[in-house]
């Protein structure tokens, strides 16, 4: 299983972190340790500026390799949230000397994902819409019709690099509004109000 990560795919986001806009998908992958399902997440000792994304995610369902844009639909059924947990202190030291970003976006548990998942046909990625709360305090709100690059360009476009296999995890990017957490937080996320995930910050 992998988690395939996609950068800047809002373009708000992109602006606040200082970037281009892409102009094709951009994607890393996390390994199948940072996956966490519980309720407590605790903040790693390497970092001390550790920054939530929440995301749309989307499960693969069967294996494919060169799929056509206009076949993509079928290799998904399922969508959720999430969070990709970004050490941004680890990250700038790595920028700054030309490395990649592994130990910044790769750690154990730093792709904590919703036990629930919803349905595609129960969303409609036009009016769809999600939240992520910080101690009660909305800092995101993400629409999938804001994304530079669609679910469906998404999957057609990494699997010409490497095949997809089911159970694959896609994080589709992040809107603007991405900032730190500390011990003692909790956050929580919603899609079309209804609450999917809740982490408490140890």
């Amino acid at each position: 299983m992998k988690i395939i990560c996609i950068g800047r795919n809002y373009a708000d986001h992109a602006k606040e972190m200082k970037a281009a806009l892409p102009t094709e998908p951009i994607y890393f992958l996390k390994p199948d340790t940072a996956l966490l399902k519980e309720r407590n997440f605790y903040y790693p000792s390497f970092t001390k500026d550790l920054h939530f994304e929440c995301e749309l995610v989307v499960r693969i369902e069967k294996v494919g390799k060169h799929i056509s844009p206009e076949f993509a639909h079928k290799y998904y059924t399922h969508m959720t949230l999430g969070i990709d947990f970004t050490a941004r202190d680890i990250q700038q030291q790595c920028k700054e000397n030309g490395l990649p970003w592994e130990r910044a976006k790769g750690f154990d548990h730093s792709a904590p994902i919703s036990n629930t998942w919803i349905e595609k046909s129960q969303i409609n990625l036009e009016t769809a819409e999600f939240k992520f709360f910080q101690n009660d305090m909305l800092r995101q709100t993400g629409q999938p019709r804001d994304f530079i690059f669609g679910i469906d360009t998404i999957i057609s476009y990494v699997s010409q690099y490497m095949t997809l296999k089911t159970g694959d995890l896609i994080f589709t990017g992040t809107p603007a509004g991405v900032g730190p957490i500390q011990i003692g937080d909790t956050l929580r996320a919603e899609l079309n109000g209804q609450e999917l995930l809740h982490l408490d910050i140890c």
